[in-house]
């Protein structure tokens, strides 16, 4: 009873050798790593939608693309929504002066805006995606380092029974469980990064689908005109919300 009672995680680091102990600081550190991962993208997430969000019903509610590019002049970009719309606003402005200057700016009006909204996106989806390999990794991994870490404490134990010569139930079942740890271990370390990075996925879609859509209706936009009029009551001309224009 004294030697099962003193069997464990304590014991078993006890006797461990170097190979397993690097295999429990490796688990470590990826444990870290995706949790770090996963609560500062987890975090980061929330913001960004709320800033988005905050910036589509200003977006929506505003008078001409002359309002929108003065907001965005005064309070600077802090979320995609807004980086997208000061990028093309500026690529218009640009071709507008310029014109095709170089060969980055070859082709038409609407040929350059589609070119620069297509980079803008495709720097987005590399932002969002920013550190999700390293936890579908983590999460693919860690229960393979935690099996090796497992299969290397059982024939350590078994070697070890097998010089003392006993081959009782109580003197197997002890160091062999013991070796299982390193699979719970394993285990423990790949759920949470497999959860997170499945949750960050889905949300990094859900953000670069309405991203997509608005890149389409601000593209219309900005070939209708920067600043949109319709006639108001009495025939005189008044300006009108982005969001009541129809195609």
């Amino acid at each position: 009873m004294g030697d099962a009672s003193s069997l464990g995680f304590g014991h078993f680091i006890a006797q461990s050798d170097i190979v397993a102990k690097v295999l429990l600081a490796v688990l470590a550190i990826m444990s870290a790593i995706s949790w770090y991962l996963i609560v500062y993208k987890g975090i980061s997430q929330v913001v960004r939608q709320k800033r988005s969000q905050k910036f589509l019903t200003f977006f929506w509610s505003a008078t001409s693309l002359e309002q929108v590019q003065n907001e965005l002049s005064v309070h600077g970009v802090h979320e995609p929504f807004g980086h997208l719309t000061a990028h093309s606003l500026h690529a218009q402005a640009h071709h507008a002066k310029f014109g095709a200057a170089k060969l980055e700016e070859a082709g038409s009006e609407q040929e350059f805006l589609t070119r620069t909204i297509k980079k803008v996106l495709d720097e987005e989806t590399t932002a969002l995606e920013n550190g999700l390999t390293m936890l579908a990794t983590i999460g693919a991994t860690a229960p393979f380092v935690g099996l090796f870490g497992t299969v290397w404490g059982v024939y350590h134990a078994l070697v070890a029974i097998g010089m003392s010569g006993s081959g009782m139930l109580d003197k197997v079942a002890g160091p062999v469980g013991e070796a299982l740890i390193m699979t719970g271990i394993g285990l423990a370390v790949a759920l949470p990064a497999v959860m997170g990075y499945n949750w960050l996925t889905r949300s990094n879609r859900v953000l670069t689908t309405k991203l997509d859509a608005f890149a389409f209706e601000l593209l219309n936009f900005l070939l209708i005109g920067r600043t949109l009029q319709t006639a108001g009551r009495g025939g005189r001309p008044g300006t009108v919300p982005l969001a009541a224009v129809n195609y």
